[in-house]
């Protein structure tokens, strides 16, 4: 896929925005709240290697965390775009996969009856 052929079609231009959106969103989530314990491992050892200053925060809020975690998704996608193919596949597998994984998540979530 070229630039040109990316931009001709808008509703990849759409799927686009919405998978890193929303990926961006589930991964933002792991890494500054979720249970999950490699990322309780990771925010530990960031809190460490920051002796708890002002850069720990990374890794707690997801205010700070989420424009350098759309950074790194929008760096991967058009590096994929313009230089090496598989870069661009891989991106999609991956931001799908945390995208859809996300949308299933917060479905379950509104399916669960009131307690």
């Amino acid at each position: 896929m070229t630039l040109a052929s990316f931009l001709a079609d808008p509703w990849l231009i759409v799927a686009a925005i919405l998978v890193a959106v929303v990926g961006v969103g589930r991964v933002t989530r792991l890494v500054t709240y979720d249970d999950y314990p490699p990322t309780i491992a990771i925010r530990s050892w960031w809190n460490r290697v920051t002796k708890g200053n002002g850069w720990a925060k990374l890794a707690f809020c997801l205010w700070c965390f989420s424009p350098w975690a759309m950074l790194f998704c929008l760096t991967w996608f058009f590096a994929g775009l313009f230089w090496v193919q598989w870069m661009l596949v891989t991106w999609w597998l991956f931001w799908g996969w945390m995208a859809l994984s996300y949308a299933t998540a917060i479905l379950v979530r509104r399916d669960e009856p009131e307690e």
